[in-house]
C-alpha cells in the first residue's frame, strides 16, 4: 500500500474506532507527508463520516459510537483545515435546525445536527419547541443556507408547513432551502407542503442535506 493509502486508510480506522486523539495525530501525519489536505477532507473524511451514519442506521453503532465518531471527525477536520492555504478552503454551508413549535422530542434533530457537523456544515441548533418566526430570523442573521425542521409528534407537523408558509409570505422563500424530516414526516408530506427535501432516516438527512446545497454527496 503505498504512503498515502496508508495514512488514509489509518485516518478513517481512526475514525471508525472512535479515537479523537489518534485521528488527530494521523492527521497531522497526512499533513507532514505533503499530502493533499483538501482532498483527503473531501474524500477520506467525507466517505468516513457518511460510513459512521450507516453503521448507525444498520444498527452497528449506537448513539455513544455516533457522538465519539463525530468528536474524531472534527478533531481530523480541524488539523487538516489548518494546512490549507488561505483562501483555498470552500465556505461552510450554514444551516439552522431545530424542532418545531410544541414539540419537545430532540434525539433524532440532535443526531442529524451533529452529523451536518462532522459533514462540514456550520450548524445553528434552536433546540426544541422553536416558533416560525425564530428559525427564520436566525436564518437571516446567519445567512443560512438551509433550514432543518424537525418534528416528532403528528400534531406538530402542521407547523413545519406554517415555517414555509412564512417564507414564502415574507418573500424569503427562495433564500432558504428547507429540508423536514422525523417520525411521522413522510416524502408525500414534504411534496404536500413544498419543501425542498426529506431525509427519512440521519444518513439520508445528511445525503439530503448536502445535495441541496451543492455539496458532494
Amino acid at each position: 500500500m503505498a504512503p498515502k493509502e496508508a495514512l488514509t486508510q489509518k485516518l478513517a480506522d481512526a475514525i471508525l474506532a472512535c479515537d479523537a486523539n489518534n485521528a488527530a495525530a494521523v492527521a497531522q501525519e497526512i499533513l507532514d507527508a505533503g499530502i493533499d489536505p483538501i482532498e483527503v477532507l473531501n474524500t477520506t473524511v467525507a466517505e468516513t463520516a457518511n460510513e459512521v451514519g450507516e453503521r448507525f442506521e444498520s444498527g452497528e453503532f449506537f448513539l455513544p459510537h455516533l457522538v465519539l465518531a463525530g468528536n474524531a471527525i472534527e478533531a481530523a477536520s480541524n488539523v487538516l483545515q489548518k494546512g490549507v492555504p488561505e483562501g483555498k478552503l470552500a465556505e461552510k454551508k450554514v444551516i439552522v435546525i431545530g424542532t418545531v413549535e410544541g414539540d419537545m422530542h430532540s434525539l433524532g434533530k440532535n443526531i442529524v445536527a451533529m452529523m451536518l457537523r462532522a459533514s462540514g456544515f456550520e450548524v445553528h441548533d434552536l433546540g426544541v419547541d422553536v416558533k416560525s418566526s425564530t428559525f427564520i430570523r436566525r436564518a437571516q442573521e446567519v445567512n443560512a443556507d438551509l433550514i432543518g425542521l424537525s418534528c416528532l409528534m403528528t400534531t406538530t407537523l402542521p407547523y413545519q408547513r406554517e415555517v414555509i408558509e412564512d417564507l414564502v409570505a415574507q418573500g424569503l422563500r427562495d433564500r432558504f432551502k428547507v429540508i423536514v424530516g422525523g417520525g411521522p414526516v413522510t416524502s408525500a408530506w414534504a411534496e404536500e407542503i413544498g419543501a425542498d427535501g426529506y431525509g427519512a432516516d440521519v444518513t439520508e438527512a445528511v445525503k439530503v442535506a448536502k445535495m441541496l446545497v451543492g455539496l458532494q454527496g
